[in-house]
């Protein structure tokens, strides 16, 4: 398994893995996710399905940046990006410390709203991310509207930062110690 992979049975949930995006297979599935209101603040709604494979063929060409789609026992479920801080817009906004990870998530529409699914889905992509060692504190940049989005991770364990501006949003940095993840 490559560190760009990850693949677990989740008991009471099923297997996730999280593969790299290929960009031109799994743009219809992107596009019809970043296309509908309740992903707004993704800011991708008035992508068409060639802009939207096109945006990650480029992310897929950056050494500093990767999109991943989560899959729940073979279905497409979420769409998460990590990034290193230092080399997106986010890293002049805060003071980038060694071992900080930058990520998003966007959880794919469902008919039949389960819950724990966000919360367990979460947690398996923060424990991918926190593999590799060298990653000691996860950084995520909301739009500072999303109150969804602040109250969940803040349930999951992240701590409030500052408020920024970036370049395309009035954004809430908030942070998780891999000590806090793992404790």
């Amino acid at each position: 398994m490559s560190e760009h992979h990850h693949e677990r049975d989740v008991p009471g949930f099923g297997r996730v893995v999280f593969r790299p995006v290929a960009p031109d297979t799994d743009a219809d599935v992107i596009h019809s996710w970043v296309s509908q209101d309740r992903a707004r603040f993704w800011g991708m709604t008035d992508a068409d399905r060639d802009r939207v494979a096109e945006i990650y063929r480029y992310v897929d060409s950056l050494p500093t940046h990767h999109a991943y789609l989560a899959l729940r026992d073979g279905s497409p479920v979420a769409l998460f990006q990590s990034y290193e801080p230092e080399h997106d817009p986010v890293g002049q906004v805060y003071p980038v410390r060694p071992g900080d990870h930058g990520v998003h998530l966007l959880i794919g529409p469902t008919d039949r709203p389960e819950p724990g699914f966000t919360g367990t889905l979460l947690r398996e992509f923060l424990a991918f991310v926190f593999r590799d060692p060298g990653r000691r504190r996860i950084v995520m940049e909301p739009d500072a509207r999303n109150d969804r989005v602040l109250a969940r991770l803040r349930r999951t364990g992240f701590v409030d930062g500052p408020l920024v501006d970036l370049p395309d949003k009035w954004a809430r940095l908030l942070f998780l110690d891999r000590a806090t993840f793992e404790g």
